[in-house]
């Protein structure tokens, strides 16, 4: 996984430099950097946008008692498509776009479920929902003093503190 991020990082920018030269060539270089300049400014008001409305979703569905695993990962898009998009270069900014607006979005985000899916049913991510304490795998519980509870619960100690009558 290392040399993988090592090889993105590298490779990315080189071939992001690459383009950049070569554009520059044909169109000059004050018009290449406006362009980047444009993209960035104009991709960073969409994703705003858009991640303010993915937030007023997030906020519906947990008010209707529902988990917004799509919206979330609408948020996490954005904001990896608001990074690129902060990144000069015209790959960045093409991959930036994609992640932020809604109908590629929503294609990519498709995607993204499906692979995360996949690694759950292959139990390489353990998942843990609702309110059950100490779950293991295959739904049996331990014997511990929270196993009986089914529904969510705050657990207090107090402590009666009684009144110094000099301090009255």
């Amino acid at each position: 996984m290392f040399y993988k991020l090592l090889m993105i990082f590298i490779l990315v920018p080189l071939i992001e430099l690459y383009f950049l030269l070569e554009v520059s060539k044909f169109i000059g270089v004050f018009t290449t950097v406006m362009i980047i300049i444009f993209t960035g400014a104009a991709g960073i008001s969409i994703a705003k946008r858009q991640g303010y409305q993915v937030v007023s979703n997030i906020r519906s569905t947990l008010n209707q008692g529902k988990m917004p695993t799509d919206d979330l990962i609408s948020a996490l898009l954005i904001l990896i498509g608001g990074v690129t998009l902060l990144t000069p270069g015209f790959l960045t900014d093409i991959t930036g776009f994609l992640l932020i607006l809604p109908g590629s979005r929503d294609l990519i985000a498709a995607l993204v479920k499906k692979y995360f899916l996949k690694y759950v049913k292959e139990n390489k991510v353990e998942v843990h929902y609702g309110s059950r304490f100490n779950q293991k795998k295959n739904d049996q519980q331990t014997s511990d003093k929270y196993a009986d509870y089914q529904d969510d619960f705050i657990d207090v100690e107090a402590e009666k503190v009684e009144e110094d009558e000099d301090l009255k």
